[in-house]
């Protein structure tokens, strides 16, 4: 007798998730665009450690939502949907939780 271990279905949903989300984190992109030009600003007053910190963050934002999508797409690959669907709305949250601050302050 064989042993068949079926192996988890790929979710449309799923797919249709990655796909909307990555495309959500390359519209922020173009917002982030705009700010990594103007982010060079910051040493208008001259150089400083707060200066090098901000433009730093801002010219690395977009490591976070690449790393994001290869490992949600990794994580598709091999069947691992709710991972996949996690990393892949990770991919966006930063600019959606700097929306959200400025909406509170």
């Amino acid at each position: 007798m064989t042993d068949h271990t079926a192996k988890p279905k790929r979710s449309i949903g799923t797919l249709i998730w990655l796909i909307v989300s990555q495309l959500m984190a390359l519209a922020s992109l173009l917002l982030w665009a705009l700010v990594a030009g103007l982010s060079v600003m910051a040493f208008d007053s001259g150089p400083s450690t707060e200066a090098w910190t901000f433009v730093i963050a801002v010219w690395a934002y977009p490591l976070f939502p690449l790393l994001m999508a290869i490992g949600a797409w990794i994580a598709y690959a091999f069947r691992k949907n709710r991972l996949a669907a996690i990393l892949s709305g990770l991919s966006f949250l930063p600019p959606s939780l700097l929306y959200l601050a400025m909406m509170l302050t």
